[in-house]
């Protein structure tokens, strides 16, 4: 029997909130204290920039995940895999909660929470495109661009919950205790998330539209390469300013705002109620794409954010309230426009028996290039600058690079996914 539109969106957004929330609640960490617990012996910017190649780590394994997910996702079917990415961040995820630090156990401390985050990341790059195709192969046409835009709210959803939890415990604990103890609390919280998320999920069907495509003979990767080179690289492209932007408006900002002798109240609260915003909107970018097209929205999404990075550090450094707020919110908005549409957009360009495998790589190779170095280069430039300008050059270079791509790909609203390669 066939799972309702509204039961696969929830299966889907759940997941996939659960699995972002795992993945930034590192990154949050890694800004605030992995810097003293597992590299103490490095000054504050040089830890905290260790620290944040760690976090990299995981964005390098990603598109091996999205690889492998990919090819048994397009052979064995969307749901099962999704089920087991789930199980693998939420493990990786707990196990880092229980990590002991460089106090303890010396240089095995970093190297243990490499290999967690190794771990999240390749689950991380199985994950993402199964959660767009579900929803994006159980929808009609005429609303996929938003039905398949809620999986896309799992990450401000996600990254909403850890920061949540941070201010909480940031509010409620010294920095003595949180630095002690404090930090585990979210990370084991996961656990107990996980089994919540893989309840929902046993529960749906698998896609209508791969149960009723023809297998292939070779692998995924091999109908990619043949029938979708240049779709790959726009994914790619597509990717770069919306990724870039994401990890500075939500996760540098927290070293920026401490490098200011900003309380890390402040951000974490103005985060926290730009992603709320971020959350409930990003629903709506992927409407509007359904009325005039992918296309216009995502571009308008990489100009504004491309220009308005060069407002968002100076509002940040009058360390205002208020002003964070403001430039958190708006950037996430420009960010919207992008991520909004682009479950729907990507999973347009991909015909089925190769779509996971696809979707999985374009998006994941640009996450290393992307999302992976954002916070170490903004970092070094701030170390080596001690000025935000730069940080905003290397965005505002990036939104010309997704502007280019997106301008080459053709328009995909309404496009039939049962088609067999869309060539």
């Amino acid at each position: 029997m066939a799972t309702s539109i509204k039961k696969i969106v929830a299966a889907s957004l759940v997941g996939t909130t659960i699995e972002w929330y795992d993945f930034f609640l590192y990154g949050s960490a890694a800004a605030l204290v992995f810097n003293k617990l597992f590299f103490p012996e490095s000054d504050p910017l040089t830890g905290t920039l260790l620290a944040f190649l760690t976090y990299a780590v995981g964005f390098v394994a990603r598109p091996l995940g999205g690889l492998v997910f990919g090819h048994f996702g397009d052979r064995v079917g969307r749901k099962t895999l999704l089920v087991v990415s789930l199980l693998m961040m939420g493990a990786a995820t707990f196990l880092i909660g229980c990590l002991p630090t460089h106090a303890s156990v010396g240089a095995a401390a970093p190297l243990l929470l490499t290999t967690l985050r190794l771990v999240q990341g390749f689950a991380l790059g199985g994950e993402w495109g199964g959660a767009v195709l579900i929803v994006s192969e159980h929808g009609s046409a005429e609303r996929r661009g938003f039905w398949a835009s809620w999986p896309q709210a799992g990450a401000p959803g996600g990254n909403l919950l850890a920061t949540g939890v941070l201010t909480m415990l940031a509010a409620w604990q010294s920095e003595e205790a949180f630095v002690a103890w404090g930090w585990r609390v979210p990370f084991l919280l996961s656990g107990v998330l996980v089994l919540i998320g893989l309840w929902i999920r046993l529960s749906i069907t698998e896609s209508p539209v791969f149960q009723q495509a023809e297998p292939m003979e070779k692998a995924p990767i091999v109908g990619v390469l043949r029938h979708h080179t240049k779709d790959v690289v726009i994914a790619i492209g597509a990717r770069l300013a919306e990724n870039i932007s994401f990890y500075l408006l939500t996760v540098f900002v927290i070293t920026y705002a401490k490098a200011n002798k900003i309380d890390n109240s402040t951000v974490l609260e103005a985060v926290l109620i730009a992603s709320a915003i971020h959350f409930a909107t990003i629903p709506m970018w992927g409407a509007l794409s359904d009325r005039i097209g992918r296309r216009p929205i995502y571009l308008a999404g990489a100009a504004g954010v491309g220009v308005w990075i060069f407002a968002f550090f100076p509002l940040v450094q009058t360390g205002n309230f208020l002003a964070i707020t403001l430039a958190v919110t708006v950037g996430l908005l420009f960010h919207g426009m992008m991520y909004g549409p682009q479950a729907a957009f990507f999973s347009e360009l991909f015909g089925t028996r190769m779509r996971y495998t696809g979707v999985s790589i374009g998006a994941q190779l640009s996450a290393i290039v992307a999302g992976a170095l954002a916070p170490v280069i903004a970092t070094a430039l701030l170390q080596s600058y001690s000025s935000a300008l730069p940080i905003s050059l290397y965005l505002g270079l990036a939104a010309v690079l997704t502007l280019g791509a997106v301008y080459a790909a053709r328009e995909t609203q309404g496009r039939d996914l049962a088609e067999r390669t869309h060539a």
